[in-house]
């Protein structure tokens, strides 16, 4: 039985609480706030709430922490952090910064003899696999990722950071016309700006400067500088209205050629369809977690990337089920 700590309690790990439930071989041991523990309250009984000031006190009661905060600021200090003395599992999703994200961790985790995983969900994670595979497959091609339509958590996160903005939603949407193109084989040159538009509805404090609010959002690096961004103000009941739901989904695509002529094209193609892109991610942290416990048992340590676990590890079943059932 692996004993998860979440940290945070947010809608990652309230999706994570609910997945551990259809885990057997997964038990929730603690859950961790920087809010004050009492005012809080989980779904699973008889787990305790935890102030992030004790958590050196649960060392030796948690095989694996699974980190939910954002990966605007908590991540890039909190992954390293407890690396020094947790087993740990992030969602880290700026990827333009995994590489460096990954470096600090796995320093820090070969140091003191832990594992971590890194940037683990569904992209980066899932689709980042469908992507390795094919363009292994298919040497010849040209790769395609398309998010949306639906709301992306770390977006969001990033306008709700913003002085001045109480509440935010950011919806990604691929441009149609591109993701025809693609899939008809046509293999086109697409800037970043072609491929997706990105939609944010914003619930300001009142007397904040909006205009100041759409400016840093339209001019964030990493996040909507090279995107054609609209932004739209909108109250708090037209929020828990209209956009209380967190949907996404996306595909990813490659389309390449074979044959001594080249004159094959073939086309491979990676759906997801999310009605909780939350509960979705938190699924993936989940399995992640008996991929880690299997890799610690077998002596890893420092930092890995959904490139380095075994499908197998990621499965409840064992290996005469595997083979008998899943090959």
């Amino acid at each position: 039985m692996t004993r998860i700590g979440i940290v945070g309690y947010g809608n990652l790990a309230r999706g994570v609480e609910c997945a551990i439930t259809q885990n057997p071989d997964m038990e929730l041991a603690v859950v961790f706030t920087r809010r004050n523990p009492a005012s809080l309250t989980i779904h699973t009984p008889n787990v305790p709430v935890a102030s992030m000031d004790d958590i050196l006190s649960w060392k030796d009661k948690v095989d694996v922490l699974i980190l939910c905060g954002g990966s605007a600021t908590d991540l890039p200090t909190m992954t390293p952090a407890l690396s020094k003395d947790f087993h740990v599992i992030d969602s880290f999703d700026t990827h333009a910064n995994i590489p460096a994200h990954f470096a600090e961790v796995d320093a820090v985790a070969k140091e003191s003899g832990h594992m971590a995983m890194i940037s683990m969900g569904w992209d980066p994670g899932l689709f980042s696999v469908n992507r390795l595979y094919a363009s292994a497959i298919l040497p010849e091609g040209k790769d395609y990722t398309f998010w949306g339509k639906g709301v992306s958590q770390g977006h969001s996160d990033a306008v709700r950071r913003i002085p001045g903005v109480l509440d935010a939603r950011q919806y990604t949407i691929p441009v149609p016309e591109a993701l025809e193109r693609v899939r008809k084989g046509e293999n086109p040159e697409l800037t970043t700006r072609e491929k997706h538009t990105r939609y944010c509805f914003v619930v300001a404090e009142e007397g904040a400067d909006k205009a100041a609010i759409e400016q840093a959002i339209k001019t964030m690096p990493n996040y909507f500088a090279d995107y054609d961004t609209t932004v739209e103000f909108i109250t708090a009941e037209e929020m828990e209205q209209n956009h209380s739901g967190l949907p996404h989904g996306g595909s990813v695509i490659r389309s390449g050629v074979t044959g001594w002529d080249k004159e094959c094209l073939q086309t491979i193609e990676y759906t997801l369809s999310l009605d909780s892109n939350p509960q979705f991610t938190a699924s993936v942290l989940v399995a992640c977690a008996r991929a880690l416990t299997r890799m610690k048992d077998r002596g890893c340590t420092g930092c890995y990337t959904i490139f380095d676990i075994a499908p197998a590890d990621l499965s409840p079943l064992g290996r005469d089920e595997l083979l008998a059932h899943m090959l």
